[in-house]
């Protein structure tokens, strides 16, 4: 199936080039393809005779389908430019069939107007065989596959052979006849993209359903209603009666709050029922996808698709119907697309827009999960029973407190696996199997281990969602099958909160569900995963065979690895309670708080932070960096993770080569020099897609059958990438196209790059203080794991990475937790066991020491310290925690390791630091302390007359000794800036209690005052001293505390009752493959402890090396706002390493210029300095705002890299660079900062930079280069300013600063009277940088001037930039004729007439007419070939129609042609239908091209608070540089002078309809109405309120006066009715009225295409066209219009002819003068805002970002009195009454038998109009035996219709409850059905008849030639002739009844009928009664003439006997009465023979 374009040739291309002829080459771009022809030289009449081949990815051509023909010139440097461009219809190739069809096509440019250029197609469609025109084939669109997953990629075969031909014929050139080179297309195979991981954070959602139709559903007389299930929200459509074809088109809003993580796995649930049933069977099919698929569809939505309905439990019974649907997901910021349902169409094919699954039909199968095992199941289950067993000794071993069972789910449904009682390794062995119908439309495989408890609900363990995507793939039609799912087996590993059991509920529960990233390992599960098509499974669950057992045993072969990290530095630590260790783990191995798990080397030793001396805390690792080895055991699944490791590397290169090239576009390289990176970043992209794919090693690796899937698919793509990208390096024209195509490379690179078999866990690095866990960083063991390879290497083995640890869950972001908790600096490494060499192979620097470690423990017992004694809770010798035995003598030393040395005291290093450790400034404190024996008494020394704080003794204030290196401040100062007295004193009853207060009492004992004295450090004695106290500390090595589990420190105090020191004994490995951990001898019987213990491990320096930091901070721009005012005091926190420093604070800013360099001294940093300048240590760059009272407040993060000077001669200098500022994913600005890291060799360092007061400048070297600037402001005024402190802002004056220098304008005298400046002009003559890079922000400050001199900042804004405004001054030249002119490559774009199809951003600024002075500016003119006039032709026409009215106008418009047919017949006006608001139209820049608006912001910067904004400034700017010297003259001024407004205006407001808006009511529904607001003016249409709607028309008309720009703002409102309560707003849009007047686009007045002074589209403006020409030359400073004749006109250097506008018009009288007319057109042909209908969105305050619905309409805005406004009243129906006489029916089908055998039927016929359903019958025609039925019966249908629109109007009340009449709009579609009467059971149908009065097939004369072929859409390739019965008025003859109950359509009958419509008038004229009821008459119906034996048989008995009984038994009767004659003439003989015979004897 293809579609094929000949490009031939084109003619008269317009010609842009100043020099020789344009290079045109086409682009045909074509439902998401684009290709290009050649490029033609130097033509303006090229020859292509291309072919370009289109392909339609397996679906047919539709009606909607179009072409875009683009032709541009070909630029060999700088961007191609637009000539011209044509959209091409393919309707007419979509009708079926190969079709072929020759176009000359006019183009247009880029403002869509006409141009003389055309261009010559041949267009060439071949459908596939069996696949319809229009539809496509039969298998639509294949869910769960992109749109543009399908990419082909194309080359040329010089070879000409056999192979070329396709289909055994070679392709010909359509213009030349030659044989032309054939392109063969290699298909890519399809893959859906993958899913990204989804935000967790809580956001609004909506998602619109709107249920359209159905269609084909199974049934017949069936009453279908749709249910809607999304997430847990239900919606159902109301019932339609009577139909398998019902027309709903109802919508549904579901509002979610939620994240878009746990909402986008949710399903939406189309279920269409029977409501005519309440069984089980009521169900007739159901169709459900999740509701990511459609977020992932383009707009997020699916617009007018059709589903294939099926029932889930009957997989074979095939489709069930077809359901019509619109489906959107919205999220904030998105736009909605409208879902509104278009025409319907009875053509409309169902195939070509189905969604369907992938595959042809949906196929029942199973998902059969065979669960083998699980390991590493963590305690779920409290252990309080098992002590109870223990201590009454009941039970067994101890047990595992976990009971696991699997839950295996997918799309809704779910199976669980045997619980596993008391198990942490369950084996299962079990198949879970689950029924689906495949292909699915869900994504997302749900695994999940729970925990089973008896009494509570069931604990999560651990979820892992596994996306389909990435374990099948649907193929494609041609060579590659693709695969079903399939998976394993495999390890699948579970992660969520961390392992350790607490009673307590788990504050992390919610990442056990996977919601959000899970901070710990919480097992693992075997699986294999395995589809079969075909079956539903009969049983859940089953027994895995034995076979398949022993089958997997070779998937868990085992490994070990070892994980091996090197800590350099940790820095930034905020736990500074308790000593902070950090712990690596791999899986549950390395663990160290598990008690499951066997000791290992895995933490480092607990620390004691320090302080850095500003702000932060490290730990002081010094030359002795820790080291930790993780063992473990896992599968060799290497080949999975190097083949990841490739590809991710080549998008990483890819990335950073994207990158450079986006760099060089934005610092504008020339396009050589582009192009130069272009193609060094496409060989670079070929070379790496060559590397070979790692594939399993025999031997090694066990592949399943996914990997061998994937790897083919990996290898195919990569070929297709590098095909790909050597075209595009051999054809790439222009830099940013193909930029675009290397994006899109990176896009398929990326859905590569994912490995669903990853089973080697995540590296878990945890930082604990103490025993809690404070935070942790996860990192995927790909990115760690060795190769010999460096490119299948991880990403971070064996380098320096710094790593920011995050806190566990989501708690930081709902405390809003802004500190980092630590920053680390390490290395890490993976590699098995027997590659380990390799890790020590990269150790160069430092040597790696092994050491044995044991704590010794005292405690203090009366002023002794022992070992002994019932205090003593700890061992003598043991662990940091004290919980193990570990003598020093009981080490024995690991097999294959020695000691090295005797073991030595090993003291902590924090310890070494003294409280005053990293201040340059101390504070010393000491307490003075007094006492009174007696209350009242005199206060004397205490016992303790000195103190520190916590009460334990210190020397008095004169003994206290200066620390070495320090010099005191002053002397001792008594502390008064406490709660204390007068004297300093605070008191209390008894000091040990403490509770001090600064107010004496008689019983208060004791009492202290503070003594405080600061001391400042003096670096270089310093240094010295501190060598001297770590000597002598070393020796001794305690460290006290007051109890064990507190926290110890290296000064003994009072209180302090216990200690410990640390020892150390150096091991060295004598087997390098030795495992290093130590086995006990207790001292009991010597025996050796089972249980081991860890060494520690070090990387020891010799020396550090020292370098100094530069850290220049200059400035920041667009920071968040912390204070109330809206502004912040920022100041900067930089950290490096161990040292931190911060800049000066600049008060009220949001762009602070520090200007400052910050000078970080000596830094010690151990290693080698190549690799520290390899990969330097990370800067952090803090902001905060400083608060006066409490702790400042953060405003964003951001990190940076230092350029690294090894020789301070080094010449580079590093370059200002912004850095984005993030708080919390919240952008919060830019900082412009550069660091320098100098290595101090002994040679001097750079020159300091100069310093201003005692702060460092940034030097000159750096700081950017300034010129003289100049910038002129329009300040127009301000608007909607909100109340400030209670008061209005009435006086506001506004504060511009720039660079340092500040301009303000006058004040406002009173905004209520004139919101605007008095003097709007001033100008800034500023030193600004000369790159833009660097330019500074423009601050604006509003400020209100109130009584008393006050001045407060009410509202401000910041301009980021002023890039938008820069421009080249205006240059001041003489013109030969003397009179001066400004000519200037200045701003003078909008003046040209002809506007330029790409502006450049500095010539692209308007400058209002009116803003300059009396120079008359030069322009360039347009100068277009004159064209021939030619007479137009008049024509008469009668437009007095009902059917003409504004509202076809409209219909015309939007392409609702069957609303409009008339008005299309003449051929009038139509309007712009635009799909945005106006101001957002292409081309309008939102109307700011005179002034801007900017908002007013006041206040915090806060995500969840509402809006800031305060109001707005409306202004502009001009910025240009000025001549260096000051003595030159400065240019003129580009804004001199500024329009008037005047008076007052009149405002019309046009609303035409809504469209989709937010239902209020639980019915799903709302009442609309409108209202208006501008100014203090209200209006709204409450008394006309239309219920029960969503898309009201409303048809309304707001005439007001407004005083712009007081009144400034019309806000137009959308509300909801209520009786009771307030009326809801649904939603609102707000127009700027204001920048609509002062536009140069003229937006107050829409100009229509054509002159009227009469009719609908009679004209409305103030002026004429004439006039507003005139206008528009005055303003342009072009010469006036001069008319010639009443035929033309020159204007500018164009002259304008009549005929060239009017060459096929046909007058009517309603056209107006031809001067007038010739002028409008004119006017067209200009940027001038054309007549209009716009889309405005709603919004409601209460969801901001959600859209509630659109609002379509237009204003016009009138300076003066305007002219007639249009009529848009929305259109009325007009009643008319439909009799139908039932005659007679034939052939009726008989569907009962009578008690005498004979086939029959109780004939009647009901009718109704659809919708309507207030239903008719006839009377029973009983007995009828040959299916005739005589009737004689009229039914009577009164009907509301719209001529115009050819619809039915009903209003009813949807529930008896209902306030208002819900009007509905229905086809009128008149429902005849046959049914066969019934008393003691229901009636039976037996056929029915639809007639759409609109085209009613027309009747069968007679009863024999009526048949089925008389049914519309009974043979699609026969249509049926068909009459408007509107337009007729009358019909009689037969139609036919049918059923298809079973499927199939049958003919079951046929009625003679007889319809006549009439008016209401004519009903009342010729009245008729129903039935044969009075009047009887027009015609006058005689009773049926129905044979005698129709009769009810119980209501006529006598009948019965004759009819029935007699007829049909009147022989047996007879016999049987002769049979009793004789009978009983017989009894007679017996009876009387005896008698007569004893009488004969007897008597005679």
């Amino acid at each position: 199936m293809a579609l094929q374009v000949v490009v031939i040739s084109a003619t008269n291309v317009p010609n842009p080039e100043t020099l020789g002829k344009c290079d045109p080459y086409v682009i045909v771009e074509f439902q998401g393809q684009r290709k290009k022809t050649k490029v033609c030289k130097s033509d303006l009449n090229p020859t292509w005779n291309e072919n370009v081949d289109l392909e339609l990815s397996g679906a047919g051509l539709t009606s909607k389908d179009e072409l875009v023909i683009t032709i541009k010139d070909w630029e060999r440097i700088g961007r191609n430019r637009l000539l011209g461009s044509a959209k091409v219809g393919l309707a007419e190739l979509a009708r079926g069939g190969e079709q072929a069809k020759e176009l000359s096509i006019k183009l247009q440019d880029g403002n869509g107007r006409p141009i003389q250029a055309s261009i010559n197609l041949k267009i060439v469609y071949r459908p596939l065989k069996g696949a319809g025109g229009g539809g496509g084939d039969s298998k639509g669109r294949v869910l769960g596959q992109d749109d543009d997953e399908e990419e082909e990629e194309e080359y040329e075969d010089e070879m000409q052979d056999e192979d070329d031909e396709v289909d055994g014929v070679d392709q010909v050139d359509a213009a030349t006849g030659q044989p032309v080179k054939r392109k063969h297309k290699h298909r890519r195979k399809g893959r859906k993209k993958v899913r990204s991981n989804l935000s967790t954070k809580i956001q609004d959602f909506q998602i619109r359903i709107r249920v359209i139709q159905a269609r084909q559903l199974l049934g017949a007389n069936i009453q279908p209603i749709a249910k809607v299930t999304v997430f847990n929200q239900t919606h159902q459509t109301r019932v339609k009666k009577s139909t398998n074809s019902p027309f709903w088109n109802e919508a549904f809003f579901f509002n979610f709050h939620t994240s878009p993580a746990e909402l986008f796995d949710e399903l939406i649930e189309f279920q269409v029922h029977n409501a005519k049933t309440f069984r089980s069977d009521a169900l007739i099919g159901s169709f459900k996808f999740d509701i990511g698929l459609v977020y992932d569809e383009p707009n997020h939505a699916f617009i007018n698709k059709w589903l294939l309905l099926s029932d889930a439990e009957d997989t074979m019974a095939g489709a069930k119907g077809y359901l019509k649907i619109c489906a959107v997901v919205l999220g904030p910021g998105d736009e909605a697309p409208s879902i509104k349902s278009g025409a319907q169409d009875e053509e409309e094919d169902i195939e070509s827009n189905l969604l369907r699954p992938a595959g042809v039909q949906l196929r029942p199968a199973t998902f059969k999960l065979r669960l083998y095992r699980a390991e590493d199941i963590p305690r779920m289950d409290s252990a309080f029973m098992e002590g109870v067993k223990k201590v009454f000794n009941i039970g067994e071993e101890q047990k595992e407190l976990v009971d696991p069972y699997f839950v295996f789910s997918f799309a809704g449904k779910e199976v669980k696996s045997r619980i596993m009682y008391c198990c942490d390794h369950p084996e299962w062995n079990q198949e879970l199997r689950l029924g689906l119908q495949f292909p699915s439309m869900c994504e997302r495989i749900k695994f999940m281990i729970r925990d089973w408890d008896r009494m509570s609900e069931d604990d999560n363990v651990g979820t892992l969602f596994l996306p389909l995507s990435l374990i099948s793939s649907p193929g494609d039609t041609d060579n590659d099958e693709g695969f079903l799912p399939t998976f394993g087996p495999c390890y699948i590993n579970f992660y969520g909160s961390t392992r350790e059991y607490s009673d307590l509920p788990d504050e992390y529960d919610d990442l056990n569900l996977g919601k959000g990233e899970g901070v710990a390992y919480r097992g693992r599960a075997l699986v294999e995963l395995v589809t079969e098509l075909g079956q539903l499974p009969e049983v859940a669950s089953d027994d895995i065979k034995n076979d398949d057992i022993l089958r997997v045993q070779k998937f868990m072969r085992r490994r070990r690895y070892r994980l091996h990290a090197a800590f350099q530095n940790a820095t930034m630590i905020n736990a500074v309670d308790a000593p902070v260790e950090f712990e690596i783990s791999i899986g549950n191995y390395g663990n160290k708080l598990d008690e499951n798990v066997a000791p290992c080397a895995s933490t480092t030793q607990p620390t004691n932070a320090v302080f850095d001396g500003c702000h932060y805390y490290f730990l002081p690792w010094g030359g002795t960096k820790p080291c930790v080895v993780v063992d473990s055991h896992w599968e060799d699944i290497s080949f999975r993770l190097e083949a990841l490791n490739l590809l991710l590397k080549i998008i990483s290169s890819l990335e950073s080569n994207i990158e450079r090239v986006r760099i060089g576009i934005k610092a504008k390289l020339p396009t050589p020099e582009l192009a130069q990176l272009l193609i060094s970043l496409l060989d670079q992209l070929v070379t790496d897609c060559k590397k070979p794919i790692p594939s399993p090693q025999a031997g090694h690796h066990v592949p399943n059958e996914l990997d061998r899937v994937l790897n083919e698919y990996r290898v195919s793509e990569l070929q297709n990438i590098s095909g790909m990208a050597m075209k595009l390096r051999e054809n790439a024209t222009d830099v940013h196209e193909a930029l675009s195509d290397t994006e899109n490379y990176l896009a398929l690179l990326k859905n590569l790059a994912t490995e669903p078999q990853n089973s080697v866990p995540d590296v878990v690095i945890w930082m604990i203080s103490g025993e809690k866990r404070i935070a942790y960083y996860r990192i995927p063991a790909n990115e760690l794991l060795y190769s010999s390879d460096t490119m299948y290497r991880g990403k971070y083995c064996g380098k320096i990475q710094t790593i920011q640890l995050k806190y566990p869950g989501s708690k930081s972001e709902k405390e809003k937790k802004a500190e980092i908790p630590a920053l680390l600096r390490l290395k890490l490494w993976l590699g098995l066991q027997n590659q380990e060499l390799e890790w020590h192979k990269m150790q160069k620097e430092g040597e790696l020491a092994v050491f044995a470690e044991t704590y010794e423990n005292m405690v203090n017992i009366l002023g002794t310290w022992t070992n002994k004694g019932p205090t003593m809770s700890r061992p003598k010798f043991s662990d940091s925690q004290g919980k193990v035995s570990l003598p020093k003598e009981g080490f024995i030393p690991p097999e294959g390791w020695r000691w090295d040395s005797d073991w030595y005291i090993s003291p902590e290093l924090s310890m070494l630091f003294d409280k005053d450790a990293g201040h340059h400034q101390f504070m010393e404190d000491i307490y003075e302390c007094q006492n009174r024996n007696l209350p009242g008494g005199h206060w004397g020394e205490a016992s303790r007359p000195w103190t520190d704080v916590k009460g334990d003794p210190c020397p008095n204030r004169e003994e206290t000794v200066l620390p070495a290196g320090w010099k005191w401040d002053y002397d001792w100062q008594v502390d008064l800036s406490r709660a204390v007295d007068e004297e300093g004193f605070e008191y209390c009853v008894e000091a040990t209690i403490g509770g001090y207060g600064p107010v004496e009492k008689t019983y208060h004992l004791c009492r202290r005052r503070r003594w405080v004295r600061s001391r400042t450090m003096v670096m270089d004695v310093k240094k010295q001293a501190e060598k001297e106290k770590f000597k002598q500390k070393r020796e001794e090595g305690w460290e006290y505390a007051p109890l064990f589990n507190m926290k110890f420190h290296a000064q003994e105090r009072t209180m302090d009752l216990v200690r410990r020191r640390r020892w150390h004994r150096k091991m060295v490995a004598e087997d390098p493959r030795a495992s290093c951990f130590f086995s006990i001898k207790l001292d009991e019987g010597d025996q050796v402890d089972t249980s081991m213990t860890a060494p520690r491990m070090f990387l020891t320096f010799d020396k550090a090396q020292k370098y100094q930091l530069r850290a220049y901070i200059y400035q920041a721009r667009d920071l968040l706002a912390a204070d109330d005012t809206g502004l912040s005091d920022p100041f900067t926190r930089v950290s490096f390493l161990t040292q931190s420093m911060v800049t000066e604070r600049v008060h009220k800013s949001l762009c602070p210029t520090w200007d400052q360099t910050l000078i970080f001294g000596e830094i010690e940093i151990h290693g080698n300095p190549k690799g520290i300048e390899a990969q330097p240590p990370t800067i952090v760059l803090e902001l905060f705002d400083h608060d006066t009272f409490g702790k400042p407040e953060f405003l964003g993060r951001s990190k940076a890299q230092p350029m690294v000077k090894l020789d301070p001669a080094d010449a580079r200098t590093p370059v200002l660079q912004w850095y984005d500022i993030t708080r919390q994913g919240q952008e919060g600005g830019e900082l412009l900062a550069a660091f320098e890291l100098f290595l101090m060799t002994g040679k001097d360092l750079p020159f300091l930079p100069p310093k201003k007061g005692s702060l460092f400048l940034v030097p000159n070297g750096i700081r950017p280069v300034m010129q003289r600037t100049g910038i002129e402001v329009l300040a127009w005024g301000v608007r909607n300013m909100k109340k400030f402190q209670l008061a209005n802002v009435s006086s506001p004056s506004i504060e511009f600063e720039c660079g340092g220098h500040v301009v303000n304008t006058c004040v406002i005298k009173n905004t209520k009277k004139c919101p605007n400046f008095d003097e709007n002009l001033y100008f800034f003559d500023v030193m600004l940088p000369k790159e833009e890079l660097y330019m500074p922000p423009m601050n604006i400050r509003v400020r209100d001037h109130r009584q008393f001199g006050r001045r407060p900042t009410v509202g401000n804004v910041v301009l980021r930039t002023l890039e938008e405004f820069r421009c080249d001054p205006l240059i001041v030249t003489e013109e030969d004729e003397g009179d001066g002119s400004i000519v200037g490559n200045g701003p003078t774009g909008e003046h040209v007439v002809d506007m330029p199809e790409e502006k450049k951003p500095k010539t692209s600024l308007f400058q209002h007419p009116k803003l300059f002075g009396a120079k008359r500016l030069s322009y360039p003119q347009m100068e277009l070939p004159d064209l021939t006039l030619r007479k137009a032709e008049i024509q008469e026409a009668d437009l007095l129609d009902e059917e003409i009215d504004w509202w076809s106008k409209y219909y015309a418009s939007i392409g609702e042609t069957t609303k409009c047919k008339k008005y299309l017949e003449l051929g009038l006006d139509k309007l712009l239908i635009l799909k945005t608001e106006l101001e957002k139209s292409e081309g309008y820049n939102g109307f700011n091209d005179f002034c801007h608006t900017f908002e007013l912001c006041r206040g915090k910067n806060e995500d969840e608070e509402e809006s800031n904004a305060v109001g707005e400034f409306k202004g502009s700017f001009r910025v240009y540089p000025l001549p260096p010297d000051p003595s030159e003259p400065v240019p003129d001024r580009i804004l001199k002078s500024v329009p008037t407004l005047p008076d007052s205006f009149t405002v019309r407001v046009y609303v035409v309809r809504a469209i989709d808006l937010q239902p209020n009511d639980p019915s799903g529904l709302a009442d609309p109405y409108l209202e208006v607001v501008l100014g203090k003016t209200k209006r709204n249409t409450r008394d006309e309120y239309l219920p029960n709607t969503i898309n009201p028309v409303f048809g309304s008309l707001f005439e007001l006066t407004a005083r712009i720009p007081i009144e400034k703002d019309l806000i137009v409102r959308v509300k909801d009715y209520d009786l009771i309560s307030s009326d809801d707003v649904i939603g609102e849009t707000i127009i700027d009225l204001e920048n609509r007047f002062l536009t140069k686009f003229r937006a107050t007045c829409g100009l229509p295409k054509t002159y009227c002074t009469s009719g609908i589209n009679e004209w409305r403006d103030c002026m004429k066209p004439k006039e507003i020409l005139e206008e528009y030359c005055t303003n342009m400073t072009m010469s006036a219009p001069l008319f010639i004749g009443n035929n033309s006109v020159k204007v500018g250097k164009r002259v304008y002819n009549l005929s060239e506008f009017e060459q096929n018009l046909k007058l009517n009288p309603h056209h107006g003068p031809t001067e007038e007319r010739l002028a409008l057109h004119v006017l067209n042909t200009l940027p001038l805002v054309k007549e209009h209908v716009e889309t405005r969105p709603l919004f409601n305050p209460l969801q901001p970002d959600i859209e509630q619905g659109k609002l379509q309409m237009w204003v016009d805005v009138f300076p003066a009195s305007p002219g007639p406004p249009f009529n848009i009243s929305a259109r009325k129906p007009k009643k008319y009454v439909l009799r139908m006489i039932v005659w007679n029916t034939v052939d009726v089908i008989l569907e009962e038998e009578s008690i005498t055998g004979e086939k029959m039927s109780d004939i009647y016929v009901q009718a109704w109009m659809s919708g309507v359903d207030e239903r008719q019958k006839t009377d029973v025609h009983y007995r009828s035996l040959d299916g005739t039925g005589n009737f004689n019966w009229r039914m009577v249908f009164p009907i509301d219709y719209l001529p115009a629109e050819q619809t039915m109007v009903h209003k009813r009340k949807e529930h008896f409850w209902s306030l208002d009449d819900t009007e509905l709009f229905f086809s009128p579609l008149l429902m005849v059905q046959i049914w066969d009467n019934d008393n003691f059971s229901p009636d039976d149908f037996l056929g029915t008849c639809e007639l759409n009065l609109n085209c009613v097939p027309r009747p069968a004369k007679k009863a024999s030639s009526c048949s089925l072929k008389l049914v519309p859409d009974m043979d699609a390739a026969k249509p049926v002739k068909t009459v408007n019965l509107f337009e007729c008025r009358r019909l009689r003859g037969f139609w036919p009844a049918f059923s298809d109950e079973e499927g199939d359509r049958r003919l079951t009958g046929k009625l003679e009928l007889e319809l006549e419509l009439l008016t209401e008038e004519e009903a009342n004229e010729r009245p008729a009664g129903t039935a044969r009821d009075e009047p009887n008459e027009n015609p006058k119906l005689d009773p049926p003439n129905r044979p005698e034996t129709s009769f009810l048989w119980f209501a006529n008995p006598l009948k019965t006997l004759r009819y029935i009984i007699w007829r049909n038994y009147k022989w047996y009767i007879i016999g049987l009465l002769l049979l009793i004659l004789f009978i009983l003439i017989i009894a007679l003989f017996i009876y009387s023979f005896p008698g007569e015979i004893s009488r004969k004897i007897v008597g005679n």
